[in-house]
């Protein structure tokens, strides 16, 4: 089956189709431009470029979140409009499973964080075995304090993905705790990883309408809260 993935959770944006564990084709931009913009221009240009239509893609994929509030959102909203006029299922991904996925071949503990802003980190990890990633805990929104904490004693090999990765270092490496960032190509999310994830969920039944599918958050938006007091 073939899958189209979306990854819109940061400044970069992307786009990737993959099948049987294989990527197709992929579009990746980081140009500071607006993902309302440059999304939908990726995805026609490498459906084009391959000779491929939404008819022969059999699943959409999205990086749900956590992430950019906007972002999430630019890209969920996306998922669904063309999973539901070309009638596909839909897969909705955790933005850290599939970039766990960018350092799952060096082994030991993969770190991934994004920066969710107020010294705090999303995260969560996961551990390098037999080059796929395998979940330790829960995706969450953690002060880089605390999970200097978690890690202090934790003598596992440690690398950090995520547009987070040079915060998160930095504080660790403060705290003492002996890590590494990814290389350049592989620290940042990319619709590549979110492909590879899908079509692991996609094999355990995880495929869902695109009415169902909705953004994952993790926290209130800043607006909510300001509201809430």
């Amino acid at each position: 089956m073939k899958i189209l993935a979306l990854e819109t959770s940061a400044k970069a944006v992307s786009a990737a189709v993959s099948e049987g564990g294989k990527i197709l084709c992929s579009g990746y931009q980081d140009t500071g431009l607006t993902h309302s913009r440059t999304l939908m221009p990726i995805v026609e240009h490498i459906l084009q470029n391959t000779g491929l239509t939404m008819a022969d893609i059999g699943a959409v994929a999205v990086a749900a979140g956590p992430g950019s509030f906007t972002g999430i959102r630019i890209g969920v909203s996306a998922a669904k409009g063309l999973a539901f006029a070309a009638d596909k299922p839909v897969v909705g991904v955790s933005t850290l499973a599939a970039m766990a996925r960018n350092a799952a071949f060096c082994g030991g503990l993969i770190i991934c964080a994004m920066d969710a802003r107020r010294s705090q980190i999303y995260n969560a990890l996961f551990e390098a075995q037999d080059g796929r990633p395998a979940r330790l805990t829960p995706d969450r929104a953690i002060a880089l304090a605390d999970l200097a904490a978690e890690l202090k004693d934790d003598p596992r090999p440690k690398i950090v993905v995520g547009d987070g990765a040079r915060l998160c270092f930095n504080a660790l490496t403060e705290a003492g705790i002996p890590c590494r960032l990814a290389p350049p190509h592989l620290v940042m999310q990319n619709a590549m990883s979110v492909a590879l994830e899908a079509e692991a969920l996609a094999a355990d039944g995880k495929l869902t309408s695109p009415q169902a599918l909705e953004p994952v958050y993790l926290r209130p938006a800043q607006a909510d809260r300001l509201r809430q007091k």
